[in-house]
């Protein structure tokens, strides 16, 4: 596969993201639909949260048995963590910096429109692995492999456009502007981390985009269940919260059926 053919590509993996991203304008909703939305959105970033710290750990784990083993040399993994953990840490710790400082500049605190910007920000630096997968199965000549984590990530980013828009719901109505920034935020990353991949493999780079992205995401999903309580409908939050969940794991089933 050739360097523009990846490219556009990843590029088409990316913008499947923006499917989503019109439920952010949706009005005059009851409080329960509202309340469905918003935690039916965090089921799904929930479980980006699983999947991503599982694809983060998955080449530490392989770091610590190459060490025990004796293949590798313990550094790789002791370097692996490190990595892990400080972006973990800074993914998560600088939005709640910034949402400090929000709070305290803003009566109004952290609004809807933060919350959508902080979840593109932690799906953009997500995508950006999934596009450095993509990049290097092309540049090691797994095409079919390559064209299979296309489709795969094409499905995914639909999914996270919803993520992203549905707080949106409860606030003022966005632009049609800012929906396709958070689409470039959120899925363009795919894009750039495609061409980066194809450019050179670095297993040590994913490791350190995967924990920004899962410090980011869990940020907003406790930002998406405190706007969640603020609707007083437990019952259907906590339903919504788990069809988001299991639609998500379905569609990462259906993936690994096709051998993605």
């Amino acid at each position: 596969m050739t360097f523009l053919e990846t490219v556009l590509l990843a590029a088409i993996a990316g913008l499947t993201i923006f499917l989503g991203l019109p439920v952010g304008r949706l009005r005059n909703l009851s409080t329960r639909a509202q309340a469905l939305l918003t935690t039916g959105a965090a089921g799904v970033i929930l479980f980006l949260i699983w999947d991503i710290l599982t694809q983060a750990v998955e080449p530490i784990e392989g770091a610590l048995e190459a060490a025990m083993n004796g293949s590798a040399p313990t550094a790789d993994f002791v370097v692996d963590v490190l990595a892990f953990g400080t972006s973990l840490a800074i993914g998560l710790l600088s939005l709640v910096w910034f949402a400090g400082q929000i709070r305290r500049r803003r009566t109004e605190g952290v609004t809807a429109h933060d919350i959508a910007l902080g979840t593109a920000l932690g799906l953009g630096l997500h995508n950006f692995s999934e596009g450095l997968a993509i990049g290097q199965s092309a540049a090691t000549g797994a095409t079919a492999f390559a064209l299979i984590l296309v489709v795969g990530f094409a499905l995914h980013n639909a999914t996270e456009g919803f993520g992203i828009a549905a707080p949106l719901t409860t606030g003022p109505r966005p632009t049609w502007t800012f929906l396709a920034i958070l689409g470039l935020i959120g899925g363009g990353p795919t894009f750039v981390g495609g061409v980066v991949g194809y450019t050179f493999v670095s297993p040590f780079l994913s490791i350190v985009f995967l924990g920004l992205a899962a410090g980011s995401l869990i940020y907003v999903f406790n930002e998406m269940m405190a706007t969640s309580r603020k609707f007083a409908q437990p019952v259907a939050a906590n339903v919504a919260l788990l069809i988001g969940l299991l639609l998500a794991f379905a569609t990462d089933f259906f993936l690994v059926a096709v051998g993605a």
